[in-house]
C-alpha cells in the first residue's frame, strides 16, 4: 500500500510553545493529524510531525512511503547529505531510521514551504488551541 505524507512543525520562538501537523494520503482517503507538544525547537517539532506522521502510516499497514517536508535541513539529515550534531536531534533522527525500517521503501523530499500549507496550517491550529 502506498501513501506520500506533509509533515510540519513549527515552534513560537524557538525554542517556544510547538506544534506539529501532517498530511498523510493513502488512494483517496486523507487523514490529517496535529498536536500540541509543548517547549521545542523547529528542528524538533519537525522530527516529531514526521515521526507522528510515519507511525500512522506504519499502525495503517502502509508499505511505500513519499515524505515532503520543508524542512531542508531534516531532509537531508534524514538522506544522509548532512551529519546530525545536535545530541537531541539525534535521538529524534533514530527514531526516524527505526521507523524506515518498516517500510519497503521510504523516500523523503524537500518542497518549499508555499507547497505544504495544509500541514502548516495544522501546526498552527495545534499551537492555537493548545
Amino acid at each position: 500500500m502506498k501513501a506520500t505524507l506533509h509533515t510540519d512543525g513549527g515552534a513560537r520562538g524557538n525554542p517556544g510553545p510547538a506544534g506539529i501537523g501532517a498530511v498523510l494520503k493513502i488512494g483517496e482517503k486523507k487523514i490529517l493529524l496535529k498536536k500540541y507538544i509543548g517547549e521545542a525547537t523547529n528542528n524538533q517539532a519537525e522530527y516529531k510531525a514526521l515521526i507522528l506522521g510515519l507511525e500512522k502510516a506504519k499502525e495503517l499497514g502502509v508499505t511505500e512511503i513519499e515524505c515532503y517536508l520543508d524542512s531542508e535541513l531534516v531532509v537531508k539529515q534524514i538522506n544522509k547529505e548532512y551529519r546530525v550534531k545536535d545530541k537531541d536531534l539525534g535521538v529524534l533522527f533514530i527514531k526516524v531510521y527505526n521507523l524506515q525500517q518498516h517500510f519497503k521503501i521510504s523516500k523523503f523530499r524537500h518542497i518549499f514551504r508555499e507547497q505544504n500549507k495544509e500541514a502548516d496550517k495544522l501546526v498552527n491550529e495545534a499551537i492555537d488551541n493548545k
